[in-house]
């Protein structure tokens, strides 16, 4: 396997935070409300995880390294992982694993339905992460997987609703999000492609 060294340090990159949180919380590091702190983080940590894999794209066509599409699939399950640990924490700890509750919330907080959405949105891209669909669904398939860019608008909805108070933050993953969007237009994608043959002949003339 390519990039054996990368992957695994992806990998744990990766699985190092929510083993963190879960420590924290159980030794009450977390503050009065350890279950809502956990939820929160794992759903910022989700988001994060969507920009960086969204960003492996346009490293690529700047540098034409491998590596950074090699571990697009990889970030995108953890994405979706955290996004399984988040949606479980909210039901457990914040909705006590009562369904009427997450029927309510469901039916009379529309951050929640969003929330919602973007998980079908991502759960049908990680079921159809692997070569067999590729395969089974040829053409379609990139089609089916442009879904994340609605995932992402969806995401930083639904943080919006979240956070509400203070929009600092939100507005910095905002601006980076339609950041990585913009790179998807050709215009820009052959821009950043250009550059990337630029600085690979004459690495001396880019100036930073």
């Amino acid at each position: 396997m390519r990039y054996r060294l990368w992957r695994v340090g992806v990998f744990l990159a990766a699985s190092v935070p929510p083993l963190y949180w879960l420590y924290c919380a159980v030794f009450n590091l977390l503050g009065p409300d350890p279950g809502k702190v956990l939820v929160d983080n794992l759903g910022l940590g989700a988001l994060i995880l969507l920009l960086i894999t969204l960003v492996m794209t346009p490293l690529q066509q700047l540098t034409r390294w491998g590596g950074w599409i090699a571990v697009r699939r990889q970030l995108g399950l953890w994405c979706f992982t955290y996004v399984v640990l988040h949606l479980s924490g909210y039901a457990l700890f914040i909705a006590g694993l009562r369904l009427e509750l997450v029927l309510r919330d469901l039916s009379e907080r529309p951050y929640i339905i969003v929330g919602a959405l973007a998980f079908i949105g991502l759960l049908a891209l990680a079921v159809t992460s692997n070569r067999f669909s590729i395969r089974k669904l040829g053409r379609k398939w990139k089609t089916l997987h442009r879904l994340v860019y609605a995932i992402l608008l969806l995401a930083l909805l639904h943080m919006l609703w979240v956070v509400r108070a203070d929009l600092g933050e939100w507005l910095a993953y905002a601006l980076i999000g339609g950041a990585l969007l913009l790179t998807r237009l050709s215009a820009v994608a052959g821009a950043l492609q250009r550059a990337g043959v630029l600085f690979r002949e004459n690495p001396k003339k880019i100036e930073i």
